[in-house]
């Protein structure tokens, strides 16, 4: 009876061991959410399973996602039991379309130069025939005049086609060859993506009865985020200033993000979410250690063995008369508690790729006031500002903007909402129609010695004329020196009537020009120093 019942036993166990099967579960990457450094991939699958204890592997993912990320649920009559991640280094990444496109270019063109290389070895075995076979007729043969100068002109015209013919091999096997280097170079970039191992997640369940399963998946890679750029876009000099947020997405992680559900978060998971802790600041006098040469050692050593992990973790860490719509219709911002979402409802694609790929978030539009601006001393262009306000409503940040005036790019610049005021100032670029001078008046400018003493007095000039059929206002801005020395004296004689500024020295003019209206404006300073010193920056 005890050999009856271990036997029995040793055969429930080897059922029940056979029961728990390993099955391959296809899934598809449905939504994605895009922090600015790392992403949120979430998958989904649906199988059947049988009665029992079934370990289903979601295979074909990438290798560089974290795996204390993962989360799990499901839906239907079963029970997850545990999760586990694994590597696979046997099977890698599905290769799509455009790579096998890319592959099979290469081998089309490959056998391409193997066959001019052998219609090019045809001649060449042709011309060593011809060149072995010189000898005409027999030892006591006689040929006229004729026949020499037939054989003649046919070795010299088959050896000449032979030689042109090579020639035509040569170039089109070079060029084929340029084309094969060129392939394999774009070839290369693709391969660095997909040519990785894959990693699957275990999902082992038990369910009483055969039943449905479907399964979300979760699961943060690295390797991936989104970075903001603008457009800024001004009409006229009477429009408000149109603000196109973007986001440029990147991702190399080799999975393919194809229509997908995207949400872009200004969050950051690598800035962590632990509050810092203060510990008690403790002072003491420095006590001098003097180490041996040996012990020396041991601690560089140390110090190089204890630096290894951290370098490792740092490693793994858009019809008639209708303006078309734009992705930047269909978003919507949700402001979180501590940060903000944009969540686009159309479905996107985003491919596993060195380059970005671009996304319209939203479009806005901030009141502004346009002026003109003017530094004669360093450039005698007047440059035409848009002060735009309102844009702390946007949620902005840092990032390059490419500026727009009247349809035509213009610039770059970079938006720095932590350094803006109330007003962003967009530079939208010369105006040659405001003629602008700036001249030194000599007879007003000398140079006098008083006593121990040396007195220079200097007297500036500065003209804007509006040649323009419409009113302006300008703002003109100059300076006077600052002296950083006790034993430099610098006085202001006359300022023009300029807002001046004792500590900068800076002087701001503001005016309202009419059309073809002139104004003038000049200044006097002068300054006071030792005779026997000489003074730098006049």
């Amino acid at each position: 009876m005890k050999r009856q019942f271990l036997a029995l036993a040793l055969l429930a166990c080897t059922l029940q061991a056979a029961a728990q099967t390993d099955k391959p579960v296809e899934s598809k990457i449905t939504n994605v959410t895009v922090f600015l450094s790392k992403a949120q991939v979430t998958r989904k699958a649906s199988t059947r399973i049988e009665a029992g204890k079934t370990n289903l592997l979601v295979t074909g993912l990438t290798s560089q996602l974290d795996p204390e990320s993962i989360q799990v649920t499901g839906k239907g009559g079963f029970i997850i039991m545990g999760i586990a991640h694994q590597q696979n280094f046997l099977n890698e990444f599905n290769m799509p379309r455009s790579l096998r496109v890319l592959r099979d270019s290469v081998e089309f063109y490959q056998k391409q130069v193997s066959l001019e290389q052998s219609q090019k070895e045809i001649l060449n075995k042709e011309e060593q025939m011809l060149l072995s076979n010189q000898k005409i007729g027999g030892a006591n043969q006689n040929l006229t005049v004729a026949e020499l100068r037939a054989m003649a002109d046919f070795y010299r015209s088959r050896l000449g086609e032979i030689v042109s013919s090579r020639m035509k091999q040569d170039e089109k096997i070079k060029k084929i060859n340029e084309r094969i280097v060129k392939l394999q170079a774009q070839m290369n970039e693709q391969n660095e993506l997909y040519g990785r191992n894959t990693s699957e997640i275990v999902v082992s369940v038990s369910a009483d009865a055969a039943t449905s399963v479907d399964l979300e998946v979760n699961y943060v890679v690295v390797n991936a985020g989104w970075y903001p750029v603008y457009d800024l876009r001004a009409i006229d000099t009477k429009s408000p200033v149109q603000l196109s947020y973007k986001a440029n997405v990147f991702q190399g992680t080799g999975e393919e993000w194809k229509n997908v559900k995207l949400k872009l978060s200004t969050a950051n998971p690598n800035l962590g979410g632990l509050k810092p802790e203060l510990y008690t600041w403790y002072l003491d006098f420095q006590v001098p250690i003097t180490y041996s040469r040996r012990d020396n050692a041991k601690g560089e050593e140390a110090m190089r063995s204890a630096a290894k992990p951290a370098a490792a973790r740092e490693m793994n860490v858009a019809e008639d008369e209708i303006d078309a719509a734009s992705v930047s219709d269909y978003v919507t911002t949700v402001q979180t508690s501590l940060n903000t979402e944009f969540d686009i409802a159309l479905p996107y694609t985003v491919s596993s790729s060195s380059k970005p790929t671009l996304v319209d978030i939203r479009k806005h539009e901030m009141k502004a006031q346009y002026n003109y601006s003017v530094a004669p001393k360093l450039d005698l262009d007047a440059f035409l500002l848009a002060k735009a306000t309102g844009w702390e409503e946007f949620n902005l940040l840092p990032g390059e903007a490419n500026i727009f005036f009247e349809g035509t790019f213009v610039s770059k610049t970079f938006i720095d909402p932590n350094n803006i005021k109330d007003t962003l100032a967009i530079s939208l670029g010369r105006d040659k129609r405001i003629v602008v001078k700036r001249d030194k008046l000599k007879d007003l400018t000398s140079r006098k010695l008083i006593g121990t003493s040396q007195k220079e007095s200097y007297t500036w000039e500065i003209s804007i004329r509006n040649t323009k059929t419409e009113p302006i206002k300008i703002t003109v801005e100059d300076q006077l020196p600052v002296t950083q020395n006790a034993q430099i004296e610098v006085t202001p004689l006359n300022t023009g009537g300029a807002n001046f500024n004792k500590d900068t020295g800076k002087m701001i003019w503001n005016w309202n020009l009419q059309p073809n209206e002139t104004k003038k404006v000049s200044y006097q300073f002068e300054v006071k120093y030792p005779k026997d010193k000489i003074v730098t920056g006049l």
